[in-house]
């Protein structure tokens, strides 16, 4: 009998200011996690790595992958394509890694159409009012920039339903949030319909 688990690919998403990236690093901390590399049709950045930060692809390449059905959900942001291919995802699944895909609302829904087995988990502040303050916080943002990012939140929170999980970051507990994601993955490995392959061999 395999002990062998495939692994799972973990959909977050969350409104900006919630500090999902700081959480997800907490996350990305145990071996059993890596983040997906997206693709995508811009330049590199100083200091980028390709395979590392992004797969640096040309337009054509990109196409010519989305006309082979390569990527998982890919979207268009100022004039260059970016998205998330398959390939990458497959290979770290396989290899029984939990792979961490960060995304908005709207890209999240369109992944749940093409794998709807994966987790689909959504950070939340703990009030309006201390995620405008995180906005606030930054320093880097007009008032009428963060009135904007706070009307797209109210949005992206009522979506939260449509996810599988919903995680609160706490302000002073972000490792804890970390911890409840990770929970949550373990939670959902162990439902029967993933852990039948681990005991099928009793049916034999």
């Amino acid at each position: 009998m395999s002990n062998v688990r495939r692994g799972r690919l973990v959909v977050v998403s969350g409104p900006s200011g919630v500090g999902k990236g700081t959480v997800l690093k907490h996350v990305l901390e145990r071996d059993d996690f890596v983040y997906s590399v997206s693709a995508t049709t811009r330049n590199p950045r100083d200091g980028e790595v390709d395979g590392v930060n992004y797969f640096f692809i040309s337009r054509d390449k990109f196409e010519d992958m989305i006309s082979k059905d390569e990527f998982i959900e890919y979207a268009q942001y100022n004039g260059n394509y970016y998205g998330t291919p398959r390939f990458f995802v497959e290979k770290m699944l396989s290899e029984g890694k939990n792979v961490i895909l960060e995304i908005e609302v709207k890209g999240a829904m369109q992944v749940k159409k093409v794998m709807p087995e994966a987790i689909f988990v959504f950070i939340a502040p703990e009030s309006r009012e201390i995620l405008e303050a995180r906005l606030r916080g930054r320093g880097t943002e007009t008032d009428d920039v963060i009135s904007g990012r706070l009307k797209i939140a109210e949005n992206e929170i009522r979506a939260c339903l449509l996810y599988d999980y919903i995680v609160i970051n706490r302000d002073g507990a972000i490792k804890e949030c970390a911890d409840d994601i990770v929970c949550a993955v373990k939670s959902d490995s162990m439902k029967p319909s993933n852990m039948y392959n681990c005991v099928s061999d009793f049916f034999n």
